[in-house]
């Protein structure tokens, strides 16, 4: 199983354990109440929608990464049309970005 595919494992896990938040505006509720412990951004979101996320993130320092396009985030939680989501766990966060660190070196 491929880095690529065990994160997006670990993101429908998170969802299911429900330390996840969905939609823009709730995402941004949680990076300024630093529940935030990492966001993960579609490739292809829009350049308003990205811009918006990553500075919120910037400002507040909460971890992000841009990671694979809408619908295979979209997938891995079940939901259609999600460009972002929040994980809210920091355990979740960490095991999130180190495989996604890896997947992007190796």
């Amino acid at each position: 199983m491929s880095n690529e595919q065990k994160y997006l494992n670990l993101i429908g896990l998170a969802y299911r354990a429900r330390k996840i938040s969905l939609g823009e505006e709730q995402i941004v509720r949680d990076i300024q109440k630093a529940k935030a412990k990492l966001v993960l951004i579609a490739s292809d979101t829009g350049q308003q929608t990205k811009k918006k996320l990553t500075d919120k993130c910037n400002y507040y320092q909460i971890p992000f990464r841009m990671t694979v396009e809408r619908d295979q985030l979209s997938h891995a939680i079940g939901k259609s049309g999600r460009v972002a989501v929040a994980i809210l766990d920091q355990g979740f966060a960490d095991k999130i970005c180190s495989l996604l660190d890896n997947t992007i070196r190796g």
